[in-house]
């Protein structure tokens, strides 16, 4: 995810990272020769002349607005819901950690719980990237836990296993009262909850049959559209093709984008500094300021 304040409206007219232009150069290209191609020869092909005219597009692309609108605030909600999700991670961590430390006999035993919550939040960025978690295992756990945790098919919710496992062994040896007992367990029960949320956003796409309706339409009305225009505005139909072009490409390719949250794209979640935040936070409520340094955010210039 980009972090980097608002630029000016006009640096922001031409800025290049984070504007998905890349992801649509080679279709806008092609859609711009394609209509000098239709201009160039009068919207003729093969001598036969194709009679089109703006209304039918008018129809179709407010039709098309309307969808490409429905995908994209479908899209906005994953990526926002996934958002509030992590934000919920922090906020029950914060919580388990500041039960464990004021309500259980012998804080220093709450050690063991912060290490299992932030593994949990580095294994479940790895579980949603379907990336190699056994560094951060390593680094964060004993090597049979991080055997234990690596072995596991869902390596997040083994860890909230073990930080229940962790409230057991308190109960069991006295150090929790039996009355506070549900209290300590509510943020656990918050981070599964969290859990499970990611993993079925990460687990459910958007149904792929809005994303064939949405291309095709697109391609098809981009490709009809220099006929309909070049009788009305003649030699700038390119022009307003690229235009109209770039629009609904750029709009198709930023709802693709955001209906994946988790991913490495500049517009996706920014879960490593996520992580570090819940593991700075866990760490402070222990005393403790030996936590790893910030990741470096992808704070571009405005080019």
């Amino acid at each position: 995810m980009i972090v980097r304040p608002r630029p000016h409206w006009l640096h922001l007219l031409f800025v290049r990272h984070g504007s998905i232009l890349h992801l649509i150069l080679p279709q806008l290209l092609c859609a711009l020769a394609f209509a000098i191609g239709v201009t160039v020869l009068h919207g003729q092909v093969l001598q036969w002349k194709i009679p089109l005219n703006f209304v039918p597009f008018s129809l179709i692309g407010l039709t098309l607005a309307i969808f490409l609108g429905f995908r994209n605030g479908t899209s906005y909600s994953r990526w926002w819901e996934a958002r509030v999700l992590w934000g919920t991670l922090l906020v029950e961590c914060r919580a388990a950690m500041r039960h464990a430390l004021t309500l259980v006999d012998g804080p220093e035993h709450a050690a063991v719980l912060a290490r299992r919550l932030i593994a949990l939040a580095h294994a479940l960025r790895h579980q949603l990237r379907r990336s190699d978690a056994s560094a951060d295992l390593a680094r964060l756990l004993p090597p049979e836990e991080a055997a234990r945790v690596g072995a596991a098919r869902f390596p997040a919710a083994m860890l909230l296993q073990m930080a229940g496992e962790w409230l057991g062994e308190m109960r069991a040896q006295g150090r929790v009262a039996a009355p506070l007992v549900p209290v300590l367990e509510a943020p656990l029960a918050q981070l599964g909850s969290a859990l499970g949320g990611c993993e079925r956003i990460a687990s459910t796409p958007i149904p792929f049959t809005y994303s064939v309706i949405i291309h095709r339409t697109i391609y098809c009305y981009v490709l009809l559209l220099p006929f309909g225009l070049v009788d009305a505005i003649g030699p700038m139909t390119p022009v307003i093709v690229a235009f109209i072009a770039y629009t609904f490409f750029a709009l198709e390719a930023l709802g693709s984008e955001l209906e994946e949250p988790f991913g490495l794209a500049a517009n996706d979640l920014a879960l490593d500094s996520l992580c570090w935040t819940i593991e700075t936070a866990v760490l402070e409520s222990l005393g403790r300021s030996d936590g790893p340094p910030q990741p470096q955010a992808r704070n571009f210039q405005l080019t």
